[in-house]
């Protein structure tokens, strides 16, 4: 059974500037779902001004992956949202967080820091190099990725220590950058992945759809995992309750 990725974007550049729409005419979460489907993902698409985001229970409960690209109205999003979103996180839930959205609402929820950082636009030539050659979403990559134009970003960036760190990037005018990042929360995974200015074809570039689709076959959840047991729980062993003591 195919991954069933939701391609989430706030679809606000695309509709509000020419130079944006000339890049992406279907909207960044459009040549998103068209990359990974091509690849072989179910996907479908939400957008910020779509009743409850478009992220209502139904669709993330058939949601294996959701990927997340936001940048001008992250104060827009609801909160109940954010919340469900974080919910389903939790119990299993991947999640690729996209570029600028290292600062939406549901990042910084799953990661209880700022995430702040230093940034510049001047359409500079970004590296980003290999960190973790093992790890499966850097695999078909070489040591490094090339993005020809690129804005920057720059330590530092307020984040919890990543559990594995995959890609760190470098930036023509000297700053580097933890630019690919693995977390677990809860059952869940998440990858930030920074990568993907409105103004620039970053998502158009095959080696960067490539970690994009890595990415959510990484986060996906496995469906065989046994569910996870809380709460008072009968013993395993035999107890020897002589000596138990009860608090009434």
């Amino acid at each position: 059974m195919p991954t069933t990725v939701t391609v989430w974007n706030e679809y606000v550049h695309e509709r509000e500037h020419d130079e944006v729409a000339d890049i992406y005419p279907d909207g960044i979460h459009g040549t998103i779902a068209a990359a990974l489907e091509e690849r072989g993902f179910d996907t479908q698409t939400a957008t910020l001004e779509e009743p409850e985001h478009g992220l209502t229970e139904d669709v993330l409960d058939e949601t294996d992956v959701l990927t997340w690209w936001g940048h001008a109205a992250h104060d827009e999003v609801d909160d109940d949202v954010v919340e469900r979103v974080k919910a389903r996180v939790l119990d299993g839930m991947g999640l690729v967080v996209l570029h600028s959205a290292h600062y939406s609402k549901i990042f910084r929820a799953l990661m209880g820091t700022s995430c702040g950082l230093k940034w510049r636009e001047a359409a500079e030539t970004e590296r980003l190099w290999v960190t973790n050659p093992a790890h499966p979403i850097v695999d078909g990559i070489d040591d490094h990725i090339e993005v020809p134009e690129a804005e920057m970003y720059g330590e530092h960036f307020d984040i919890p220590e990543p559990d594995s760190l995959v890609f760190t990037s470098w930036f023509e005018g000297g700053e580097v950058f933890r630019s690919g990042c693995c977390y677990y929360r809860g059952e869940g995974r998440v990858f930030y992945f920074r990568p993907g200015h409105e103004t620039y074809p970053v998502y158009h570039q095959e080696e960067i759809q490539r970690v994009l689709a890595n990415a959510c076959e990484w986060v996906t959840p496995n469906r065989d995992r046994p569910e996870v047991v809380r709460g008072n729980y009968d013993s395993i062993e035999d107890i020897d309750t002589s000596d138990e003591r009860s608090v009434h």
